[in-house]
């Protein structure tokens, strides 16, 4: 059974060497960026449109670019076509996932 965690109120759960947590997206926004936590996920702004799965990409991007891993080990797990996602990264570090939950 994976651990569970509360950082910055971002709620992550830990198997392995993989962290899962919940990221709230909102597309369309002026400049993709990580703002902070949001009722419990990490709240990301998307430059791009929900069209053709080009959010989930930019979303894998930003996720990849921010923790310091490639893009191969970002996965949506859940909510493909929802703001509110379930997001696995292998090898992420936790202590940085919570250094993002508290940008704002």
């Amino acid at each position: 059974m994976p651990a569970s965690y509360s950082f910055s109120v971002v709620h992550t759960s830990r198997q392995g060497s993989d962290l899962t947590f919940t990221v709230h997206v909102v597309p369309r926004a002026s400049k993709s960026e990580i703002i902070g936590e949001h009722d419990g996920a990490l709240k990301v702004r998307l430059a791009t449109s929900p069209v053709d799965g080009a959010a989930n990409r930019e979303l894998i991007r930003v996720l990849a670019k921010s923790l310091n891993l490639p893009q191969n080990a970002i996965e949506i797990v859940s909510g493909f076509n929802s703001k509110r996602k379930v997001v696995r990264a292998r090898g992420a570090e936790t202590a940085r996932l919570e250094q993002l939950g508290r940008v704002k």
